[in-house]
């Protein structure tokens, strides 16, 4: 039997990369899986589906026939790269019609099946996909045919690949983080209007599909990703990785330059971003691993001998300026927590980290953090200070996660403007007051989906009160109140680690720890 193929030779048009306004700000939405009905009815016959393959015999039949079945679909272009193990053959007598692409590459060839399109809605296929979805199509093009979406990119149950992991995610984090929640931005399925594709660039290479969700984004089209549930590919040898791998960074790049997103004062820019989405509340929580023991410290006067921003405060010349916030008893914790912030405003960030680096830690702090880890524990600081702050203090102490409020920084200077920490508000938290140390307890609580009582929680001062009292351990390390005393277990006047001692863990050369000198609370 013989094969008919539609050649496309010649130059095909290429449309350049415009930059644009400085934030892309597509919508990615997760759409549900569609029943289609609606859909179906009014719209029969009305989608391209487009496969690029390069010797796929032992799979490209059963893709042909899966996308024929969909009521949507009434033209299945395969556009074969010069196969040599019967493809195109296989592809036809499936019902597909074959064209051979005018240049080898995947991009290539799926600019070239886009030309013979006959639909304004197109959906692209892989050739080696298996264990597709029976509603996939419908799921795919449904944003598109109600005028929802401009370009569609799949989701689906598979862990993504080592290239969008090593690669891929870790660029777009820097340089386009408004499209880093796409969970497989390289993945080949995903659906546009044929009029939004025709005004993009197709790259010839594994850069194709990352450089169309930038182009695209780029232009405004509306962006949506949709879960097509479980997916299997063939995997990629290593050495093939590693030129996928070159070819998806050289277009992340390059679209990163167009847009002028590889200067410094952008990086700075993009790392404030980040810092901003580590401190919301899930991925906050999401940092937080795995366990049946978890240890609450506070920072200052516990971790950290003194107080943070007493002491930067004064490296500033801005000592009396806080004094006079920390000494007004008029003010809610809140408001002062916001004046407090105003202080700081200029200091550049590097004068946060360099405190937080400098200062001494208590005594034993290490030790106690590290034998607890040792015991099974989870450590996390929480502090009423920045999380700049505490991220440094973490890191010195070998402490698990931290969770702070959030100073703002522009241009690598603080802006005197402060977030309170996400992880401090709970809708069924502390009755007591707006933002609570107990309500990350309870949040972390939730998450690892642990008891109260598993739980050991040290402070010193009143706003660790509540954190005490909820916990199902408690300890006031050197308490500056009464009523903090009152609210712990045990009371510890000396070393810090004699709280290893009070939960029976062992200290520095596997010796149990028994300096401590308190009392315990009836």
């Amino acid at each position: 039997m013989s094969t008919k193929r539609t050649s496309l030779a010649g130059k095909r048009p290429r449309v350049l990369f415009k930059p644009g306004p400085a934030a892309l700000g597509p919508e990615v939405i997760l759409l549900p899986w569609p029943s289609g009905a609606q859909i179906l009815n009014d719209r029969r016959g009305s989608v391209t589906v487009i496969i690029p393959v390069l010797n796929e015999a032992r799979t490209v039949a059963s893709v042909v026939r899966f996308a024929r079945r969909s009521p949507l679909v009434d033209e299945v272009i395969v556009v074969d790269d010069g196969s040599i193990d019967g493809t195109p053959e296989l592809a036809e007598r499936a019902g597909a019609v074959v064209v051979t692409s005018t240049m080898l590459g995947k991009g290539g060839s799926m600019e070239d099946g886009l030309k013979v399109a006959r639909n304004e809605t197109v959906l692209y296929l892989d050739g080696d996909l298996k264990g597709l979805s029976p509603s996939l199509v419908e799921n795919m093009v449904q944003p598109i045919l109600m005028g929802e979406a401009d370009f569609v990119k799949a989701k689906f149950a598979r862990k993504a690949g080592r290239v969008t992991v090593l690669t891929a995610k870790p660029l777009l984090r820097t340089y386009f983080p408004e499209l880093a929640s796409y969970e497989q931005p390289l993945g080949g399925i995903m659906a546009a209007k044929r009029s939004l594709l025709q005004s993009l660039r197709f790259e010839n290479d594994y850069g194709v599909d990352i450089g169309l969700i930038i182009d695209a984004a780029a232009a405004k089209a509306r962006l949506v990703e949709v879960d097509i549930g479980h997916v299997k590919h063939d995997s990629q040898p290593l050495e093939r990785l590693g030129e996928m791998a070159t070819q998806v960074a050289r277009t992340i790049l390059n679209r990163a330059a167009r847009w002028g997103r590889l200067r410094t004062s952008y990086m700075e820019e993009v790392l404030e971003m980040e810092r901003h989405r580590r401190s919301s509340l899930p991925s906050a929580l999401a940092r937080v691993p795995q366990t049946e023991r978890l240890a609450l410290f506070d920072m200052d006067g516990v971790l950290l001998n003194g107080r943070f921003i007493v002491e930067l405060a004064s490296r500033v010349g801005r000592r009396d300026m806080l004094l006079e916030l920390l000494d007004n008893g008029q003010l809610s914790a809140t408001d002062r927590t916001r004046r407090i912030a105003k202080c700081f405003a200029g200091v550049p960030r590097e004068m946060f980290e360099r405190v937080a680096l400098e200062m001494p830690l208590v005594p034993g702090a290490v030790e106690t953090v590290v034998g607890l880890r040792k015991a099974g524990y989870r450590v996390a600081v929480v502090t009423d200070s920045y999380q700049v702050v505490a991220t440094v203090v973490r890191k010195r102490v070998f402490a698990d996660v931290s969770f702070g409020h959030l100073m703002r920084f522009k241009k690598g200077k603080a802006t005197g403007q402060a977030t309170l920490s996400p992880a401090m508000f709970h809708p069924q938290g502390c009755k007591r007051h707006d933002h609570c140390k107990s309500n990350t307890l309870r949040h972390i609580c939730e998450k690892l989906q642990i008891g109260f009582e598993n739980v050991l929680a040290v402070g010193d001062g009143e706003n660790d009160i509540c954190m005490l009292q909820m916990a199902g351990r408690s300890v006031a390390f050197q308490p500056k109140s009464p009523l903090t005393a009152a609210a712990a277990q045990h009371v510890l006047q000396s070393r810090i680690t004699g709280v290893l001692g009070l939960m029976g863990c062992a200290g520095p050369g596997g010796k149990r720890i028994n300096d401590w000198a308190g009392t315990m609370n009836s």
